[in-house]
């Protein structure tokens, strides 16, 4: 087991909030098999730790022609969208910035740009779920170009996840089912970057009793909640796993 705390969203994320992860974690039973030694104390890897990587793959995109430079917001990108789209997945991207390039010379780092994977128009793609079996998409339909880089400087989900993935040998992905699109994305990224690509396994969300997924927006418990209000960890155990 590896624990990974991904951490790049700078709005979000604190030291506070990740500490809390590890006590929680540990309070519930769980303890990992190895994690960084970064700071000469054995803990989790840490993505904001991990920036090198991602920019090395970065640039192996960036040399294969397999991403671009795109100066629209969301805001533009909402605007320009026809096609409906779930809640939590962003819109198809237009495509207004796909025809621009940049050479070598004149890009040497990905500041300053949200820099968008190309993805190929209208190819099928599939892979096999563990649990769900054959899953389906075609890009450019499905899914549109995404982005890999953002233009504050930090490297994006998507090309971290895969990085990582395969820098520290994760054989399969066990996560809930609402990141089924975005394994399409990350199958183009570990092909892009020739790399092996892990097992996939999408489990069931839990909910609550009305049918809705568990979401703080919902109010719904953390499990440093729960720990709080006093329910064991045994008892959770017992429950969940």
């Amino acid at each position: 087991m590896v624990l990974r705390i991904e951490d790049l969203d700078r709005d979000r994320c604190a030291k506070e909030f990740s500490d809390a992860v590890v006590d929680d974690l540990q309070w519930f039973g769980l303890h990992w098999d190895e994690g960084s030694d970064v700071g000469g104390a054995f803990g989790p890897y840490v993505q904001s730790q991990r920036r090198d990587l991602y920019l090395a793959k970065w640039k192996e995109l960036f040399e294969a022609d397999l991403i671009y430079p795109c100066t629209c917001s969301r805001r533009d990108v909402l605007q320009a969208a026809n096609a409906p789209h779930h809640e939590n997945e962003e819109p198809l991207y237009p495509g207004t910035c796909r025809a621009r390039k940049g050479s070598i010379e004149e890009i040497t780092n990905p500041a300053g740009y949200n820099w968008r994977f190309r993805v190929p128009d209208g190819e099928a793609m599939q892979f096999v779920d563990r649990r769900l079996g054959k899953q389906h998409a075609v890009a450019g339909v499905d899914f549109g170009d995404f982005i890999v880089w953002r233009k504050d400087d930090v490297p994006a989900y998507q090309l971290a996840v895969v990085t990582d993935d395969a820098a520290m040998q994760i054989s399969e992905v066990v996560r809930g089912e609402d990141l089924l699109l975005s394994t399409f994305r990350q199958l183009l990224l570990y092909r892009g970057l020739d790399l092996g690509v892990p097992d996939f396994f999408h489990t069931e969300l839990i909910t609550d009793v009305s049918g809705r997924r568990l979401a703080k927006r919902d109010a719904a418990l953390s499990l440093r909640e729960l720990r709080r209000s006093g329910v064991e960890a045994g008892e959770l155990r017992k429950k969940y796993l």
